[in-house]
């Protein structure tokens, strides 16, 4: 629990901006989503909602990115042109 604390203090600043753009993220959601359904109860669902699968499908992007910065590059054998 200390080892996490530690990380914590040392990134409390960065951690601090990810919050603060989390709220404005779900905010302009709520307010966009309220602009497109009139209701309430959707726009706060989708608010929360789409953040969540934004997350989950930057992970898979970064995947992809490492990916493909870790394979071979296709070399162009001269014989065969």
């Amino acid at each position: 629990m200390s080892h996490i604390r530690r990380i914590a203090h040392q990134n409390k600043t960065m951690l601090l901006k990810t919050a603060s753009y989390y709220v404005i993220h779900i905010c302009v959601a709520a307010m966009v989503a309220y602009a497109v359904t009139g209701n309430l109860l959707a726009s706060l669902t989708l608010s929360l909602l789409e953040p969540t699968v934004q997350a989950v499908a930057f992970f898979f992007h970064e995947k992809a990115w490492a990916r493909k910065q870790n394979a071979p590059v296709a070399q162009a054998d001269p014989a065969v042109a």
